[in-house]
């Protein structure tokens, strides 16, 4: 008897439908194709031994199993479930009926019950998009697939839960989630605060400055200035995630597995902290079965990277065309995924090995040169992708033991909300355009006038600074952003001031 049920398969951030063909006839032995991995063609021990120990027969007859298309490579144990349910009904012990109005996934365990799959959310908005009726999967990630209406999400714990529902002997009401009030209830909750950093003053400007044009940041200062702290607090200045981000940040994490047990929509901005050590893979995605990287986790938020020189100098360089084209694209022999990858760059960094060059209490003991050789590590084109080079100062203990209150995270986040709101408005109608780090040179020549006096002041600055060359644009997109928060529709001297300032790395004799 032939049966078919259907699974998925999940490439980048997208899902493919899966027909999965089983059947039992005369004769002997197994037979798996349709370019199954070991992992796919392993489930043959853990679907009969579930099978036994629910109380039903594994067939002694020859079993055919085609996963369909039959060019595309299945991977992982998520086919479990399916190839089961099918064998149970092409060998006519349960019925069928059911079959082509559920898509099915699930990883066996050896008494039957049923493990979390990756990709729950994409599987679920295919499942919709090729009007299925509704989704079979693990109780686990039920509420992740329920953000996605118009198809019931059916979860389950064991085999024999699958089978009574198929066979209609109980009713397994579908998961609900009302999405839009959920993600209304957790949109503003923060565990951290800008509140919580005493003093700073000048660096929580800058990451307001960073926030509200989507501008990179470095910060440069000794150990225990801050830079942590800060950038971890960064999220929380940032607009809060619109209800497609939030389906799009959701989706990446899912494929990557990195949703918790009975999670559901991502609601906060990520931060991603990768350790120096990572590996490129690791960081912008990849391997031989290409996972997502920290570069695409931390998608719609903010990516951190501290200590700056000590990553390896490959590693930093294959982020240099994702910054750019805010996506990475990983191409095998066979396939080639894309995913999204928009986020803020927070990088930190010590000016020096020691530490100290530049503190205004501390002698630096680094031998001469060693500065600059230290900053050397990091890559030129790679700094010119930042904009913002703010130098952190010690916190002095007045500062750390006073009791006046700081301005909290929703007080500047109004604030960048307001200034992204004129940038959307000016940036309406051009593709793939949403804040002023990502305008081109010639669209800054466009729309970044600057008068006179604006010209004279940046002159003497580059001259009297010895700024580079690179610094020009940098310092007239970031002012513009600075007259986006004052609400000023042309850039005016104190702006391009202001702007200058932040531009440290860029002075010649920076580090001599």
């Amino acid at each position: 008897m032939l049966v078919k049920t259907f699974g998925s398969a999940v490439y980048g951030v997208d899902a493919a439908t899966i027909t999965v063909e089983v059947s039992v006839e005369n004769g002997q032995h197994f037979f798996m194709v349709g370019l199954p991995d070991n992992a796919v063609k392993e489930s043959w021990h853990r679907m009969e031994t579930a099978i036994k120990h629910n109380g039903f027969e594994m067939p002694r007859r020859k079993i055919v199993i085609n996963l369909s298309p039959a060019d595309i490579r299945k991977e992982g144990t998520a086919y479990d479930l399916p190839m089961a349910v099918g064998i149970l009904a092409a060998s006519g012990q349960i019925d069928s009926t059911l079959l082509d109005k559920y898509v099915i996934m699930g990883e066996l365990s050896l008494d039957g019950t049923i493990l979390p799959i990756k990709g729950a959310l994409p599987i679920a908005i295919q499942a919709r998009k090729e009007k299925f009726k509704g989704f079979i999967l693990p109780k686990q990630n039920a509420r992740e697939a329920a953000i996605v209406n118009q198809v019931e999400v059916i979860g389950v714990e064991t085999l024999q839960e699958v089978v009574d529902f198929l066979q209609g002997f109980s009713n397994i009401q579908p998961t609900v989630v009302d999405t839009r009030a959920e993600f209304s209830e957790n949109l503003h909750h923060s565990e951290c605060d800008f509140s919580d950093v005493k003093g700073q003053e000048n660096i929580k400007r800058a990451l307001e400055i960073a926030a509200a044009g989507g501008h990179n940041v470095i910060l440069i200062g000794p150990p225990g200035a801050g830079k942590t702290m800060l950038a971890k607090r960064m999220p929380t200045i940032l607009p809060p995630l619109t209800l497609q981000e939030a389906l799009e940040t959701t989706k990446i994490h899912s494929v990557a597995g990195k949703l918790g047990k009975n999670s559901s929509l991502i609601y906060q901005r990520p931060f991603r902290s990768p350790h120096h050590t990572v590996s490129d893979v690791a960081l912008v995605g990849g391997g031989s079965n290409p996972q997502p990287g920290e570069i695409s986790l931390a998608h719609n938020g903010v990516l951190f990277l501290d200590e700056l020189p000590e990553f390896k100098r490959t590693v930093l360089e294959v982020m240099r065309q994702p910054m750019e084209e805010r996506k990475v694209t990983i191409s095998r022999s066979k396939l080639s995924v894309t995913y999204p990858a928009s986020f803020v760059l927070v990088a930190s960094m010590n000016p020096c090995p020691c530490g100290y060059f530049n503190h205004p209490t501390k002698e630096c003991v680094c031998a001469p040169g060693v500065v600059q050789k230290y900053l050397n590590k990091v890559s030129g084109p790679l700094l010119d992708r930042i904009d913002l080079h703010v130098e952190v100062t010690p916190v002095s203990f007045n500062e750390l033991s006073g009791e006046r209150k700081t301005e909290n995270s929703n007080a500047i986040r109004e604030r960048v909300i307001k200034a992204r709101e004129v940038q959307a408005k000016r940036f309406e109608g051009k593709h793939n355009l949403y804040c002023n780090a990502q305008m081109e040179a010639q669209l800054v020549r466009e729309i970044c006038s600057i008068n006179d006096v604006g010209k004279n002041l940046l002159n003497r600055a580059m001259q009297k600074l010895n700024l580079s060359a690179r610094a020009y644009d940098r310092i007239i997109k970031v002012s513009r952003t600075i007259a986006d928060l004052a609400a000023s529709d042309e850039i005016k001297t104190e702006h391009l001031a202001e702007a200058i300032q932040f531009r440290s790395l860029d002075r010649e004799d920076w580090g001599a």
